[in-house]
């Protein structure tokens, strides 16, 4: 059965089907766009002075720029594409200072705190210390114990200065993204938390073939409101998270999807598993004290994720569920066929 309300089409039309460029992916991008002309000239001009070893490793280090700058615009995976960037090019400045001696060492500090923008802290801190390690062996032939000391100390500060700095940022980050996708009444997920989980399920790799949506739907709400006020209301939804959450593992979701609507992501739950928890949740909810003497009920639509089906798509087949349970009589689930 499919949902004839033309109004709501617009509504339930999620953003995942088109790919946002995240803030990781945008700065991987800027640093190796960055890159690529700031290191090319070097490389022309090596070559125009016949300087075949350094110009090498000047252009191979713009060819890698490039072609992970690429690989990142079209794939949008930046996870190992930042590792790679990392040991690429600090493999490159020791390559450099190799061949080139101390008169290059600056290259070193940006090389080292740049880790830190493409990578997690410890993973940074990890690869600049084994390329510090290398470094001052390198430079120890080159330079008196001294400058070489100077050099060693100024590094170490660098990297503690820029591995705190990333790990507080990253600390008030997780800070931020949990209080942006929390709702601020029933403290479940929000519409936000809502679209990054279903945009997870766009690829296709990496999702369990067992995942089912839960559209809850409380009955009649608005009459709960008008005869009761909003603060009874608010009450209502606040408890019906609280009776949902005791049934829901961890690796479930929860989410506040609209006014009285909400969402739940049953991850390697089969449709049979997913159908019982609803009817579960159902009777468990019609016989739960929400509010004083009261009994609110739901309608619940259910749907699993079938085979290269988009997460829009598939929310839309458990929405068309859930307005099927409404058209029943309300206080019903319905299930979608596989």
């Amino acid at each position: 059965m499919q949902r004839t309300r033309a109004s709501d089409s617009s509504h339930f039309d999620f953003s995942v089907t088109k790919r946002n460029r995240s803030k990781e992916e945008i700065i991987l991008l800027m640093l190796c766009a960055l890159s690529i002309p700031s290191i090319l000239p070097f490389g022309i001009i090596r070559l125009f002075q016949a300087n075949w070893m350094l110009a090498t490793v000047d252009l191979a280090i713009v060819a890698g720029m490039v072609a992970i700058f690429v690989f990142v615009w079209r794939t949008g995976r930046v996870q190992s594409a930042s590792l790679i960037v990392t040991v690429f090019y600090s493999a490159g400045m020791l390559a450099a200072i190799y061949l080139k001696g101390a008169a290059i060492v600056y290259w070193v500090y940006p090389t080292m705190i740049a880790a830190f923008f493409m990578l997690k802290a410890n993973h940074a801190l990890l690869i600049n210390t084994f390329s510090l390690s290398i470094l001052l062996l390198i430079l120890s032939r080159q330079m008196t114990l001294f400058d070489l000391s100077s050099i060693a100390v100024t590094l170490v500060l660098i990297n503690l200065f820029s591995y705190i700095f990333s790990y507080r940022t990253s600390i008030q980050h997780n800070e931020l993204n949990q209080q942006a996708e929390r709702d601020f009444l029933t403290g479940v997920g929000n519409r936000r938390a809502l679209d990054r989980a279903l945009e997870a399920f766009s690829d296709t790799e990496s999702v369990s073939p067992e995942s089912c949506l839960l559209l809850l739907d409380l009955d009649h709400f608005k009459k709960i409101n008008d005869q009761f006020g909003h603060a009874a209301g608010d009450q209502v939804l606040t408890k019906l998270c609280d009776v949902v959450r005791t049934r829901l593992r961890t690796t479930d979701g929860i989410f506040r999807y609209g006014g009285e609507e909400f969402v739940i992501i049953a991850v390697g739950t089969d449709l049979s598993t997913a159908s019982a928890l609803a009817e579960e949740l159902r009777i468990k909810i019609a016989s739960s004290s929400l509010y004083k003497d009261l009994t609110v009920t739901v309608s619940i639509g259910v749907a699993k994720i079938t085979p290269a089906e988009t997460a829009s798509i598939w929310f839309q087949r458990a929405d068309a569920m859930l307005y099927e349970a409404k058209q029943a009589g309300r206080n019903t689930v319905s299930v979608a066929s596989e």
